[in-house]
């Protein structure tokens, strides 16, 4: 008896000094605020709605896109502003007190799209209008976005070709603006095929601390790299898409033209990266053709041998298919990007996409990179364009995600957004080394 007392009487003392010696755990996440400038339709938004172990809320978003802003209010119920050059931080409660700013913006003067002009160009300003709401109320943290030829823009082909690593102006232009203002930045290159999602689409990531939490930190991204890519994950059963997404008419006509010319090729025949019919055994003076562009005589020089053994078959293919090759000038060119031909190879065996370069056949391990205007990647295992729901895959937006009732919209909002698995990367990373400036 006296045993178990005794037992019972250590067992309380126990229990007693560790309840009046332990601290209580705490089940509050921390709570962070954010606003969301070139929000699109909310990718930085995703990435945040994905973190765990915060406590996550937009406080303002702005887009000057109406379209754009319709999909994003749906989405997270809240409104967006139309017009950030308008916006008086002052006179906006919200923007009185917020932890991180985050901006995709405009990408047009630097991409390989656009005429990668340097900050003259009316939007590339647009990076300073950030620059003026952050010199009224610092966050902890800005996360930005761009195309990764904003690295270079701005240097002469001379300068590029002496030292092709060396920053150009505009990004020194960026870095000073920052660096002036408070932060520290580190760089990131991401592309979502590195993470498991079947789209190169290569872009940089800044991510800013405020010099007064800094210390000296570097960030080590979270979410490993992988070659793997599960690409039945993000393409639709062709039983479940709507047969307005098949290809028709002159799109079908011209891709079965090409196919049945791929037909002709002997097995491992090196085809060169394109192919014009305009130049199919066209005769040039060397005066003529010294008059020629330097891209278009590259090409004509890499396929002079390939027209010429092939002569009487090209001649043949183009007057059978005369009609459709002079409907549209891409119908007339073919971007074969796979390499030698394969024993019963195919035009349908891989990704296509219709560029104003012409008719783009790609490897189908990756989906084309997704962009703005309208070039959507045609599967070519089931002859159909890809939906705006793979799409929002490749972006990485759940299936729950409510889209823009246009499909042109959809194609265009889905191609200006950012990546939300490679944001949310990025940013998870950060606040993981950052933890203890929320708590």
């Amino acid at each position: 008896m006296i045993l178990y007392l005794n037992i019972f009487t250590d067992y309380i003392y126990i229990y007693t000094y560790i309840h009046m010696n332990s601290k209580p755990i705490s089940n509050t996440k921390p709570s962070i605020k954010f606003i969301d400038l070139f929000c699109g339709i909310g990718g930085f938004h995703q990435a945040f709605n994905k973190l765990e172990n915060f406590n996550t809320e937009c406080v303002f978003a702005c887009d000057k896109d109406k379209h754009c802003r319709a999909t994003y209010t749906k989405n997270y119920t809240i409104p967006v502003d139309p017009d950030i050059k308008k916006i008086k931080p002052e006179t906006i409660p919200a923007l009185q007190q917020y932890d991180i700013l985050c901006a995709g913006f405009p990408c047009q003067p630097f991409s390989n799209a656009g005429k990668k002009s340097t900050f003259k160009h009316h939007k590339g300003l647009l990076f300073d209008e950030i620059m003026r709401l952050i010199e009224h109320h610092k966050p902890k943290f800005m996360f930005l976005e761009n195309v990764k030829h904003i690295l270079k823009v701005g240097k002469t082909k001379e300068e590029q070709k002496q030292n092709p690593k060396k920053r150009g102006p505009v990004i020194d232009y960026v870095l000073k603006r920052l660096d002036d203002n408070g932060y520290r930045v580190q760089i990131f290159q991401m592309s979502p095929h590195e993470y498991g999602i079947p789209q190169q689409r290569e872009r940089v990531y800044f991510v800013c601390v405020h010099k007064s939490i800094h210390k000296g930190k570097r960030i080590e991204l979270t979410i490993p790299k992988t070659d793997v890519i599960h690409l039945e994950n993000f393409v639709q059963q062709k039983k479940d898409v709507d047969p307005k997404y098949f290809a028709t008419g002159d799109v079908l006509t011209a891709l079965n033209a090409w196919e049945e010319m791929i037909k002709i090729f002997k097995v491992d025949e090196k085809i060169s990266p394109t192919i014009m019919v305009s130049e199919f055994n066209k005769p040039y003076t060397d005066e003529e053709f010294l008059k020629l562009a330097k891209w278009r005589q590259d090409y004509i020089t890499k396929n002079k041998p390939l027209y010429q053994k092939y002569k009487p078959q090209w001649d043949a293919w183009c007057k059978k298919h005369e009609k459709i090759l002079k409907r549209r000038e891409i119908y007339a060119k073919l971007e074969w990007q796979v390499g030698k031909i394969k024993e019963n190879d195919s035009i349908f065996n891989y990704f296509i996409q219709l560029r104003q370069s012409g008719i783009r056949v790609k490897k189908r391990k990756y989906f084309p990179t997704l962009v703005a205007m309208t070039q959507t990647p045609i599967y070519g295992k089931d002859k159909r364009h890809i939906t705006p729901r793979e799409c929002a895959r490749l972006q990485s937006f759940p299936d729950s995600f409510i889209m823009h009732e246009d499909d042109k919209q959809c194609y265009k909002q889905f191609g200006n957004s950012v990546n939300v698995e490679n944001v949310y990367n990025v940013i998870l990373s950060t606040l993981q080394e950052y933890a203890h400036v929320f708590v």
